[in-house]
């Protein structure tokens, strides 16, 4: 046991309740910059993780936006009513057309024939009105129609086989022709046997176009 008084083995008596303070050696200064340098390295390696994340996060979804609008645009051009002019209406019939304005004329293929040629009777069909009109030009509504003087020389309803409907749409200012060769001969009504011909030596015959209740003009024309 010591005496009061004795001073220490350096010579020094070390100072009533205080404690001594130590230096870290130099392992621990390293060990601690090797501490911080790797937290500030991992730090900075998921900020970058969460920028890459971010950057691509946002590709994704400006693609899918792409995407979806070109998939829809072909669609929309597909439509008929988007792309597709409109076709151009056929003529129809209307309420506004007159049929007063529907006339009917004749002509022949030559003015005069000689022996042995055969008359090309025809009949023309000329809506005059500025509407669409419909009208029925069918074998049931015709008749080529020959006479002289009060002679009826021929009709060709008189031997018709069959008779048929033909409507059309004639528009403002069309026409629609029927032809019908002639072949110099007589008729009756019922189609009976006759053995008289036209003359001929220059005898002028008339010639009538008929569309149902509708007559032309009178064309004159000669057999020789």
């Amino acid at each position: 046991m010591g005496r009061q008084g004795e001073s220490s083995p350096h010579g020094r008596a070390p100072a009533s309740g205080s404690t001594a303070v130590r230096k870290p050696s130099a392992a621990v200064y390293r060990r601690r910059r090797l501490f911080l340098g790797g937290a500030v390295l991992l730090i900075i390696a998921l900020v970058s993780s969460f920028a890459v994340a971010g950057a691509f996060s946002g590709r994704s979804e400006q693609a899918s936006s792409t995407a979806a609008t070109a998939s829809a645009e072909p669609t929309a051009a597909a439509s008929p009513s988007a792309s597709a002019p409109a076709p151009m209406p056929t003529p129809s019939a209307t309420p506004g057309c007159n049929q007063n304005l529907v006339t009917v004329s004749a002509s022949t293929d030559k003015a005069a024939y000689g022996p042995g040629e055969n008359p090309m009777l025809t009949l023309k069909v000329t809506n005059g009105g500025t509407m669409p009109c419909e009208v029925n030009i069918g074998t049931s509504q015709m008749e080529f129609l020959v006479t002289s003087g009060a002679d009826r020389i021929f009709s060709s309803r008189d031997c018709q086989a069959k008779s048929e409907d033909l409507v059309k749409v004639i528009a403002p200012g069309a026409s629609e022709t029927a032809n019908f060769p002639w072949s110099r001969t007589r008729s009756v009504e019922g189609c009976q046997p006759i053995e008289a011909k036209p003359g001929g030596g220059g005898a002028y015959y008339i010639f009538t176009a008929k569309l149902g209740s509708k007559a032309s003009p009178k064309a004159v024309f000669q057999l020789n």
